[in-house]
């Protein structure tokens, strides 16, 4: 493994030799965080959208809100917000000062010219979030008010570090451009991008909290594979990476530190309602009690995980425990149902599509728990898997989701009409849309708040579209020449991390 690793880091300095920028190296006593890990396809927020590239965008770009260890919303660029007494309409307050690392201005007119391409741009990842927001006007330079479609306590959250990581305007005239060379106000600006190799980032010294960054240089490298960001680490190559569960054995047995950061993961089954032979909800039900969910923790998530029929995990204040284990374990129930449905076993063929071997594991699983209660399932990968499932074409597949800052935002993208993890659009169960409009118009330290978020979970889980799974942490793993990671849900915050020379 060391050997492996060792050629990985020889391959990366010859490769960095023949490229102009910053160098393969930091000067002496540089503080510098290595960090191995999938390379974002898109560096520009409003394409990237999605999966948990923004923690690694959230180096370059700062967004207008983050959140702390509670999941709070609090301040970044925007130092604070207020809403009208009708609740339709918020202002935010940016800092003094601001600039984009092209030495624009970051003021009102450009969170207003962000928001603005995130709704209309043609291949915005982030439009479907933005439905609340009607109209964005600049008030002078720091004010940006927000007219609201609907009363939305949720826009603090929202627009945080998934949809509001916000781009120079004059960059954002070439998106293309944008996409490969990102220009952000984050705490490190990009110096050297080559795609599938590597990155570099150095301090950004107009960052708002620049006195509080205390890493000079970053690299991002591409890790090949599992083991060999262990064996990476414990030879000083990497100083920070992703970790499968499959590998945390190993980690700390390497001595490493293994960092268990709070998430709103969640896994589910996705189920075409619109397609036979789901539009029978007797076979619906035979998915859901043909589901052992124990089974993914064991076996997917190597026991660091929990079982979760919701999307969030079970700790999470939107979790309902009204509706907690509603359709239990059950497969002779399972082989019932789809005997109601007028199906021998073994009669009802169907392909289960998934994305490729991330899904891998889980996928057979699947496969096994319904073919043992009836079904005959045969797993497809499609590498292309993307187009057909956000075009609602497939009946039978697996998603995961890193969750979203705003539960609401997590509700609607899963049981909303036109929510993107819907693969039953334009199906959304009866009662969601009001008990979701509740949700949303409640204040956030209002003392209904966490009931009336509770109940418009509930009203989505009558959804057939989703059996949801299971649940893990993120997990990370880090030399002990890196600082301790504050246990932000779902982030990584670079503010007051430290790292050995």
């Amino acid at each position: 493994m060391r050997q492996k690793a060792l050629a990985v880091l020889a391959a990366a300095v010859l490769g960095l030799s023949a490229c102009a920028g910053d160098g393969g190296a930091g000067a002496a006593g540089e503080s510098t965080l290595r960090w191995a890990v999938t390379l974002p396809a898109h560096w520009d927020p409003v394409v990237s959208g999605s999966g948990a590239q923004f923690r690694i965008l959230s180096l370059a770009y700062a967004s207008l809100t983050e959140i702390d260890e509670h999941g709070k919303a609090v301040p970044n660029l925007a130092q604070s917000w207020d809403y009208n007494d009708k609740g339709d309409q918020v202002t935010f307050h940016l800092r003094p000062g601001l600039r984009f690392s092209d030495g624009e201005p970051l003021n009102a007119a450009a969170v207003k010219a962000y928001l603005e391409r995130a709704k209309t741009q043609e291949n915005s990842a982030l439009d479907g979030d933005l439905t609340s927001i009607e109209s964005v006007t600049a008030q002078g330079d720091l004010d940006v008010v927000i007219q609201l479609t609907q009363v939305d306590h949720q826009i603090p959250l929202l627009l945080g570090e998934r949809v509001a990581q916000i781009t120079s305007p004059k960059a954002a005239q070439d998106p293309a451009k944008l996409d490969q060379s990102p220009v952000g106000a984050g705490p490190f600006v990009v110096t050297e991008l080559v795609p599938g190799s590597h990155v570099y980032l150095r301090k950004n010294p107009d960052y708002w909290d620049a006195a509080n960054i205390h890493i000079d240089r970053v690299e991002l490298q591409t890790a090949p594979d599992a083991a060999t960001v262990v064996s990476g680490l414990k030879t000083g190559v990497y100083d920070f990476a992703n970790l499968t569960a499959s590998q945390v054995k190993a980690a700390e047995a390497a001595g490493l530190d293994v960092v268990f950061q709070p998430g709103f993961n969640a896994s589910n089954i996705s189920i075409n309602v619109n397609k036979a032979p789901f539009t029978n909800p007797k076979v619906v039900d035979a998915v859901r009690y043909a589901t052992n969910r124990q089974e993914f923790v064991d076996k997917v998530t190597f026991g660091y995980g929990k079982a979760t029929d919701q999307p969030f995990p079970p700790e999470y204040l939107a979790y309902d425990q009204r509706s907690a284990n509603r359709y239990p374990y059950d497969p002779e129930k399972a082989r019932s149902l789809l005997a109601e449905a007028g199906y021998a076993p073994g009669q009802l063929k169907l392909d289960l599509v998934i994305a490729g071997q991330t899904y891998a594991t889980a996928s057979e699983i699947v496969q096994s728990q319904l073919n043992a209660v009836g079904f005959d399932i045969t797993i497809k990968v499609d590498p292309n898997w993307e187009k057909p499932f956000f075009a609602k074409d497939l009946a039978l597949s697996l998603y995961g989701t890193t969750g979203r800052e705003s539960p609401v935002q997590t509700l609607t993208a899963h049981f909303g009409p036109n929510g993107p993890l819907n693969l039953s659009t334009p199906y959304q169960p009866e009662g969601f849309e009001k008990a979701v409009s509740l949700a949303r118009g409640t204040p956030l330290d209002s003392p209904d708040y966490a009931k009336n978020l509770q109940a418009a979970t509930r009203a989505g889980l009558e959804s057939r579209a989703l059996v949801f799974t299971y649940s893990q942490p993120n997990i990370f793993v880090k030399s002990r020449k890196v600082s301790a990671i504050t246990p932000i849900p779902g982030q990584i915050h670079w503010t007051g991390l430290k790292v050995e020379p």
